[in-house]
Order: structure tokens, then sequence, then C-alpha cells
């Protein structure tokens, strides 16, 4: 399963922290974060709960980038 989330970041060295700490969650398949249009597009592994998985997806990007805001 495939989704797109609104994302809130300052620059595009913020969104590539934010990429790679969504592709290295568990539950998440791949990840891209495109600073252009402020978006991000999760592909979830087989059976996972987006919602838990995003929850934590977002844990993992404010590690990296404390100001970053992904809207659910």
């Amino acid at each position: 399963m495939k989704k797109t989330y609104k994302i809130d970041v300052d620059c595009a060295n913020c969104a590539n922290k934010m990429e790679a700490a969504a592709q290295n969650t568990p539950g998440v398949k791949g990840a891209t974060v495109n600073f252009m249009t402020l978006k991000m597009n999760v592909e979830f592994e087989e059976g996972q709960d987006p919602k838990a998985v995003m929850e934590q997806v977002r844990k993992n990007c404010k590690k990296v980038e404390s100001d970053c805001e992904i809207f659910l």
C-alpha cells in the first residue's frame, strides 16, 4: 500500500534526512520526500498498519529534524 502525506520542512537537506529516517522505519518498504512539492510518499510492507507505522516515522523524523512536520 502506498500513501502520500503533506509535510512541512525548511530545506532540501532536511528533506533528505527525513527521507532516510522514514526509509529506516520498520514497516516501511520505501519512502521518498519531494522538497519542491512538500510531500512524502510512503510504501508500507504487507500487513502493516499505516497509521501506526506513520506515528513511528514521525518520531524518527523529529529525531533528525526537530522542526519538521508530517500531516497524517
